[in-house]
């Protein structure tokens, strides 16, 4: 496998973010380091391979897991191998052991499996409101990846997250289509930022069990107004992406929402609120290798 190793990691004390590919996100919030969804092994080329659909990274990953930092949380939407990898997850916990991870309640067994048994794993559904670790406000938001699905006891088996850590509202609706409710929740939670995925489905893809996401014309009226939209969930496997000129063209027509095409492991700077309340974000290639 491919690594880059050269990620700009925001410092502890600015706010920032770095986009892991896929839907994987470092936050820094200038108080919290979250770690989304992380996926930074080849498991599934090995896992398909010889399969219809070619798994090779189109990118390579951004760093080896060993020179991830320190977070203080870990969030995982779901328990797709591509969001709950275990040759990433099970060497992030033997390395950080004492640090907490945050999974669907009904996905918990299959979280301990791939995580650690002893691991420290929350289990938590949707429409609640958390606080995992001191200063950190986790808003739980159901997702529909395709569908709205639920395990035997009713609870959701894809699920988002709102984050709410020294000011900044960050939302990461995990894998989801538009779908009711939806959007009153976001606005309700009033994100300064939406990381969106934006590869679409169709109905090909879903044949071949492969559930699909918004599309990027669906992200962007979900996120509208919105100061910042960044879309995600593309660019890592062949069958299942969007050209990045399309967001690049979006970009440039939005005038709704900041829409930042992200490159992987390149530092994403939160610049303060402007004279309209409106905060940006920008990529910069500079940061702190900490």
């Amino acid at each position: 496998m491919r690594i880059e190793n050269d990620v700009c990691w925001p410092s502890a004390s600015s706010a920032g973010l770095v986009w892991l590919g896929q839907a994987g996100f470092w936050i820094e919030t200038g108080q919290h380091r979250i770690l989304v969804d992380p996926y930074l092994s080849d498991s599934l080329e090995q896992k398909y391979k010889g399969g219809l659909n070619d798994y090779h990274r189109m990118m390579p990953a951004p760093c080896r897991i060993e020179d991830v930092p320190r977070p203080d949380i870990i969030l995982i939407t779901h328990a797709h191998t591509d969001h709950m990898d275990p040759d990433t997850l099970a060497p992030l916990y033997a390395r950080y052991p004492d640090v907490p991870f945050v999974v669907p309640i009904s996905k918990l067994e299959e979280a301990q499996s791939r995580i650690g048994k002893s691991a420290k794993i929350i289990g938590s559904g949707a429409d609640e409101t958390i606080t995992p670790i001191d200063g950190l406000t986790l808003t739980v938001f159901p997702a529909a990846h395709e569908d709205r699905t639920y395990d035997n006891n009713g609870h959701d088996v894809f699920l988002g997250f709102g984050i709410e850590s020294a000011g900044l509202r960050i939302l990461h609706p995990g894998d989801t289509i538009p779908f009711p409710g939806l959007f009153e929740r976001i606005r309700k939670f009033a994100p300064d930022i939406a990381l969106l995925p934006v590869n679409g489905r169709n109905k090909t893809r879903l044949e071949q069990g492969i559930p699909g996401n918004m599309s990027l014309a669906e992200a962007i009226d979900l996120g509208r107004n919105i100061p910042v939209i960044i879309p995600h969930h593309w660019g890592m496997f062949s069958f299942n992406t969007i050209d990045p000129e399309l967001i690049v063209a979006a970009a440039n027509e939005c005038t709704t929402s900041q829409i930042v095409l992200p490159v992987c492991g390149k530092l994403l700077r939160i610049h303060p609120a402007d004279a309209e309340n409106r905060l940006r974000v920008s990529v910069d290639g500079s940061g702190s290798q900490t």
